[in-house]
């Protein structure tokens, strides 16, 4: 019986060895199943990334040719440790380092052992490789940026991590894939698809030729080629602008939502970011904690609004039938609620709803904001009717778009006051909202996206960066239009009143002769803690505006940090922008050189420490935020 069940274990084991190797070799011989097989080697053939060009054909990012030195761990055999180092550029430490690193990651599969080497180390380290078993050179292409502008537009590539090889399985150790902006953006698309070769080893682990004749080789696919929305002049002409500023800019085509320039100062050359400089620069500008280079503040500086948000205010309340463009409003140079009282600067006097907003009037805005949220005698049910429409223009939202970074920002309802006032809330709790300040928060992008709704009386495109694909189609979401909660015709009264502020109000001194601008100046108070005690710096400068009135081409939003009134920095840069994509010249060079001949370096070296902005009224001094102050009479000013 003994003798019996070990014949048959002899046989059942011959019979499970006979049909896995059948399996193995007969079943699934296949690509899949030779990737993992030890005697034979994978070779992979890389395709050339596709080109980047802006929307008007300028070609922007390009490749040039690299080369790999990768190594195989268990193939390596004795060498001459101190040329193949001279020969790499590097010591004797970094290729212990680098020979352990690649032992860890596998010892049977190859593996980057020096990156991007130049066409001259090539040429010289080719002839010698093969003097050195188990090392292999690679070819591939990296990128060649043809520009030294839009860093935070283009982003740059780099070598994939562990995280990135276990979230998609198509990148091996060494491969590159893009880790910022339109390269990452558009990653899949770009990279195109990467070929391999299978070739048989013998038994001492020489190369004896193809495997199976090459039937399961494939060949590379290129990248695609890829046009963005951005307009390479402008985005140049706003970065030369932004100079010893720091900010972001974000400029919309309302009628498409194509975003023609995406500014973040301060900013960097791309080509920092290429072949073996990019560790090194990269962790130049990681570090820079104080500018932030690599922080794109177009998409992802938080700010409160301001002023500009005065607009959706008013066409709320028009919207909700709580006032009428003609009604008039009572100024005395601010608003008083309870025992408090808001400040403004516009002079005093009766409001409509074109002058509030030429002069940019608190008490009127905080009139109507009450008005919103007091309209049913419940400001808790009003704030929520408040925060839905605010939100139809994609504000306090995502707007999924095709950018990679971006941040929320916050439109406040019911539910987010609920910890501060958890039984009763009024309007009056609030009133900061009237006037952009409080907790109402956007970044650019949300609001020069605000902006291009109010320019296209109601509906706005979702902004993206890509304008066409090689051989696709955009996606549905950048080509339909999201339309707002605010009804058509209230649009005209609201937009009267920004062009009101460039031919009379608080932007003034800014017109453009010939072109009908729509704008709003806006201040915002800047805080920060300093030494555990909340300080106050000097005031970011914002300003929105679109052009022209009709049939408009441009909308924008600048944001620029400690730049004082709307009107002093960012006013002048969106008009100079607006002029200079609409009528493709400069007619205000001296908005231009007063811009070039300021800086706010010396702002962003110390805090500030002044007093906030002071108006003369009689015998008293009230204290007031430091806001669109180009419209105040001379003898009401004092030095800042």
């Amino acid at each position: 019986m003994r003798q019996f069940l070990l014949f048959l274990s002899v046989i059942l084991v011959g019979i499970i060895f006979t049909t896995r190797l059948f399996y193995l070799q007969i079943y699934n011989s296949d690509a899949d199943s030779i990737l993992n097989d030890n005697a034979i080697r994978k070779v992979y053939d890389y395709p050339k990334r596709g080109f980047v060009y802006d929307r008007n054909g300028t070609l922007l990012v390009a490749n040039q040719p690299s080369y790999d030195v990768m190594v195989i761990p268990r193939e390596v055999e004795p060498l001459d440790t101190l040329e193949f180092c001279r020969l790499l550029k590097i010591d004797k430490e970094r290729f212990d380092k680098q020979l352990k690193k690649a032992k860890h990651y596998s010892w049977r599969l190859p593996s980057p052992f020096v990156s991007h080497l130049s066409k001259e180390d090539y040429a010289v380290l080719q002839e010698k490789m093969r003097k050195f078993t188990g090392f292999h050179i690679q070819k591939r292409s990296l990128r060649q940026y043809e520009t030294t502008i839009g860093a935070n537009v283009l982003g740059d590539i780099g070598e994939v991590n562990n995280r990135d090889i276990a979230n998609d399985p198509y990148y091996k150790m060494g491969d590159l894939m893009g880790k910022q902006g339109v390269e990452k953006s558009y990653d899949t698309i770009l990279r195109g698809r990467k070929g391999i070769k299978f070739i048989q080893k013998d038994r001492f682990n020489r190369n004896i030729g193809p495997y199976k004749e090459g039937e399961y080789d494939t060949i590379p696919e290129q990248g695609k080629d890829i046009k963005i929305t951005i307009d390479s002049d402008l985005q140049a002409y706003g970065e030369w602008l932004m100079q010893n500023k720091r900010g972001g800019i974000i400029a919309i085509e309302p009628s498409t939502g194509e975003i023609l320039a995406m500014i973040a100062a301060p900013t960097y050359n791309p080509n920092d970011l290429v072949g073996r400089k990019r560790s090194k620069n990269f962790n130049k500008l990681i570090r820079d904690t104080i500018a932030k280079p690599l922080f794109n503040r177009s998409l992802q500086g938080v700010y409160n609004p301001g002023s500009p948000f005065k607009l959706m205010n008013a066409l709320v309340a028009l919207q909700e039938g709580v006032i009428s463009t003609s009604e008039k409003i009572a100024c005395h140079h601010g608003y008083k609620y309870g025992n408090r009282f808001m400040g403004c600067h516009c002079g005093g006097g009766s409001r409509d709803m074109v002058l509030g907003i030429q002069k940019s009037c608190n008490a009127y805005f905080a009139t109507v904001y009450r008005r919103i949220l007091d309209k049913d005698g419940n400001a808790s049910e009003g704030i929520d009717h408040w925060s839905k429409h605010v939100k139809s223009f994609g504000l306090g939202k995502y707007l999924n778009n095709d950018l990679v970074v971006g941040q929320k920002g916050r439109i406040p309802d019911r539910k987010y006051y609920k910890y501060a006032y958890p039984r009763e809330f009024y309007s009056t709790y609030t009133i900061s909202n009237a006037i952009g300040q409080g907790e109402v928060s956007t970044t650019p992008i949300q609001l020069a996206n605000m902006i291009a709704a109010i320019a296209n009386r109601g509906y706005y495109y979702t902004p993206h960066i890509v304008k066409s694909i090689e051989g696709e189609s955009l996606p549905e979401n950048f080509t339909k239009p999201k339309y707002t909660t605010i009804d058509k015709q209230h649009f005209e009264p609201v937009i009267e009143g920004m062009l009101q502020v460039y031919k009379k109000g608080t932007a003034s001194s800014l017109q453009v002769k010939g072109l009908d601008i729509c704008g709003k100046t806006g201040t915002v108070e800047n805080y920060a803690i300093i030494d555990s005690v909340r300080t106050q710096l000097t005031d970011h400068s914002i300003f929105v505006a679109f052009a022209p009135k009709d049939n408009p081409k441009i909308a924008l939003a600048v944001f620029v940090e400690n730049g004082y009134f709307g009107s002093r920095f960012a006013g002048k840069i969106a008009s100079l922008m607006i002029e200079k994509y609409v009528n493709k010249t400069i007619s205000r060079k001296d908005l231009e050189t007063w811009l070039l001949t300021h800086s706010l370096e010396n702002e962003y070296a110390k805090p500030y420490s002044g007093e906030p902005f002071q108006i003369n009224r009689g015998s008293q001094y009230q204290v007031i935020p430091m806001e669109e102050v180009i419209d105040l009479p001379e003898e009401a000013k004092i030095k800042l």
